[in-house]
């Protein structure tokens, strides 16, 4: 049963780390890449794929590619 999460990224942050829930719902997590053509993103996805124990290519990215807010799907 694949998990869909609400994300806010913070890049550039010293280490990457969940900093906690937003008031929402959304999990504010910190990341140590640039968002700069895409390696944000891949540092999420590896991030998240390490914290919840799966594979990279079962983390996709719904929605918000471009943005801080994200939809993360994880199977």
């Amino acid at each position: 049963m694949p998990q869909i999460l609400k994300i806010k990224v913070i890049p550039r942050a010293s280490k990457n780390k969940i900093v906690g829930k937003m008031a929402d719902g959304t999990l504010k997590i910190k990341l140590k890449a640039l968002p700069v053509d895409g390696k944000a993103n891949e540092e999420l996805v590896r991030f998240l794929s390490e914290e919840f124990d799966v594979k990279k290519e079962r983390v996709r990215i719904i929605s918000g590619k471009t943005g801080r807010k994200k939809i993360i799907e994880i199977q």
